[in-house]
């Protein structure tokens, strides 16, 4: 299918990968691991023809296709969700127009016996039979199938990609490389803006429908689900064991041993042997047998053990001062942007050093309740922190949110204080900046050096509630293992919003599920959990809607009601008025607005209550602007609020 033959790639005299060499084949899906940097993202632009190497061959057969996921796109903005999923046809729709084409020809001509006539009549039967057979009459009922698969609802379709964040559009770039059924899927960490259940049901979707496919993730549980074979590249040597992700590991280990045990054997033999010739080199009555053992000594194949990337991730969080026995209490806490909820009734205490999950689709509250616990937005109910609770808050876009002008080391130096920044150099050490990498650009960090980065960040002061949102979207395996290990030896209290089972699996003690506006909590860890919600039976997930989100108890089901809107075809959902939409943007972006101008005129109120800040008029003018400036927001707020309500 596709062909790998001695491909290297040099980058200044850095040689990444080596001269590697493998085959995939039709059917086999194979994940590709290695750690951070290691060359995956690379090895797969090259395989999609997006790079060339610095030497070597991509052989691939002259009618394969290729679909690639990278980890960063674009989408075109002026399309909307279903449009845009649809391009993935695009080459069914220009069929449809030759043969609409062909059909004028026929109807226009009057030779009905000449041999251009009967040519026509040929190319436009061939056209139809490959029609019929590419199901050109369902393809609307395939993107509908496959955009829901990965978490849209219905009225997402009509909505244009722009309104999308980064992870949505990912989706959406996902469906239309899926709906082409390309003869070879390439997908860089394809899961890491996926929810569980969208997860399962890509799971389900590349095992049953794919032809051959490389992917690369982080998500150990997808890889073993997905996969039957395992490329690992290791110091720009790659190793193939066709095997899957967790059975790979196993068998490194054991091969390792193995040479090792053979090495030593090895080892010990030829030093006797060179002991024997060094003792009796000079012995006439000996030459014979020294001469023997020096062509011995000649012919053994020495045995070589397996380079092993030793850099490694140490990650240990400072000892958490002693908070109140309870960090978080939640009575009847609610939030609703306009006229949209997000969650209500939200009950839960957690207890001092409770590891805890968020989980659930995207969109249904996690992060906004997270939100709520920082204290950077407002709510209904009541919240309440603990005595003496530290709060460490790892967000999804931290990385992402660093200044890439910046060197590593100014991008901690910039932040740390007192006695830390004599120590600086020896924590980028630990976290694999050791060296020149301290140096590097942040421009040029990969997304999981980025991810370690705003890691060290939270590390700088001591916490004892720690607050990690999607924390190993771009860290490799190795890393998150160690990540793992640091937060259940962690001290203090950790609430994690995650969607890799691998990493929750051992690590909480208790999961909330966001969804119908609703959070329910359920004592266990998330094997439990899914296993109580029946989501590993894939049937099952194909048949959830919002209505599999509801709690166990009989009494608590009859609170859950489908969303009514998912219960509409396409074609009404296109119906559905624009204009409620966009009000319901406007009233969004007013209360962004509205929030980031609180923050300022509370940072301004708190510069004018000191006595320098008193005696400063511009400080005070500005104040005086801003306030006005919120009194304007709020009264569009208000106009617009009412008008959605009227609308409604």
């Amino acid at each position: 299918m596709l062909s790998i033959e001695n491909l290297s790639v040099e980058f200044g005299g850095f040689t990444l990968l080596d001269s590697i060499s493998f085959v995939l084949n039709r059917n086999e899906r194979v994940a590709l691991t290695g750690k951070n940097g290691a060359g995956k993202s690379t090895l797969l632009k090259i395989m999609a023809g997006l790079q060339k190497p610095t030497k070597g061959n991509v052989s691939v057969p002259k009618d394969a296709t290729i679909g690639y996921l990278p980890q960063q796109m674009k989408l075109d903005n002026s399309r909307t969700v279903f449009e845009e999923a649809s391009l993935a046809f695009g080459h069914l729709k220009k069929m449809e127009q030759d043969l609409e084409h062909l059909h004028n020809q026929m109807a226009e001509r009057t030779d009905y016996e000449s041999t251009a006539y009967q040519t026509i009549i040929e190319r436009a039967t061939d056209l139809q039979e490959l029609l019929q057979m590419s199901g050109i009459h369902n393809f609307e009922a395939e993107v509908e199938k496959t955009l829901m698969g990965l978490g849209f609802k219905r009225s997402d379709f009509t909505r244009p990609t722009g309104e999308f964040s980064g992870g949505w559009r990912m989706r959406i770039e996902l469906a239309k490389i899926l709906l082409q059924a390309p003869d070879v899927l390439l997908l860089d960490e394809p899961t890491n803006h996926l929810d569980i259940e969208s997860i399962q049901w890509l799971e389900n979707f590349l095992s049953t429908h794919a032809n051959a496919v490389m992917l690369v993730s982080h998500d150990r549980a997808f890889l073993d689900a997905v996969t039957n074979r395992t490329l690992e590249i290791v110091l720009g040597d790659i190793h193939d064991y066709k095997v899957n992700y967790s059975k790979y590991v196993e068998l490194r280990k054991e091969r390792r041993e193995q040479q090792i045990r053979a090495f030593e054997n090895q080892q010990k033999q030829i030093k006797d042997t060179e002991d024997f010739i060094e003792r009796f080199r000079y012995k006439p009555t000996k030459s014979n047998q020294v001469q023997s053992r020096i062509k011995q000594l000649d012919k053994i194949e020495r045995i070589e053990i397996d380079e092993v990337d030793n850099s490694r991730l140490n990650l240990k969080f400072p000892p958490a001062p002693r908070s109140g026995s309870y960090p978080v209490i939640m009575e009847d806490l609610s939030k609703s942007y306009g006229n949209h909820l997000v969650f209500k009734d939200v009950n839960l205490t957690i207890e001092r050093g409770e590891k805890i999950a968020f989980v659930g689709k995207n969109g249904e509250g996690k992060s906004t309740l997270v939100k709520c616990i920082m204290s950077e937005i407002e709510y209904g109910g009541k919240l309440t922190l603990g005595h003496n609770v530290k709060i460490g808050y790892f967000a999804q876009n931290q990385a992402q949110m660093l200044d890439e002008n910046m060197t590593v080391f100014e991008t901690i130096d910039d932040v740390a204080v007192g006695d830390i920044r004599t120590k600086i150099r020896d924590i980028l050490g630990a976290f694999m900046f050791g060296g020149e990498a301290s140096d590097k650009k942040v421009k040029v960090l990969s997304g999981g050096e980025r991810s370690r980065l705003a890691m060290i960040r939270l590390l700088l002061e001591p916490v004892n509630l720690l607050i990690l949102d999607e924390p190993t979207n771009h860290l490799d395996l190795a890393s998150k293992d160690v990540l793992k290990k640091a937060i259940l030896e962690f001290d203090g209290t950790a609430i994690i919003v995650s969607h890799d089972r691998d990493f929750l699996d051992g690590l909480v003690s208790k999961v909330y599920e966001f969804g119908g506006g609703k959070v329910y909590e359920h004592i266990g860890g998330i094997y439990d959990y899914l296993s109580k919600k029946k989501l590993n039976s894939l049937h099952q997930l194909e048949l959830s809607s919002s209505a599999t989100l509801a709690p166990f108890s009989a009494a608590a089901n009859s609170e859950q009601t489908p969303e009514t809107s998912n219960k509409l075809s396409y074609q009404e959902q296109k119906e559905l008025s624009r204009r409620q939409r966009k009000l319901e943007r406007e009233i969004e972006e007013a209360e962004d607005k509205i929030e980031k101008l609180e923050a300022e005129i509370l940072e301004l109120e708190t510069q004018l209550a000191t006595p320098e800040g008193a005696s400063d008029s511009k400080k005070l003018q500005k104040y005086l602007e801003t306030k006005n400036h919120l009194d304007s927001f709020m009264s569009k707020w208000e106009k617009l609020t009412l008008e959605l309500e009227k609308f409604i």
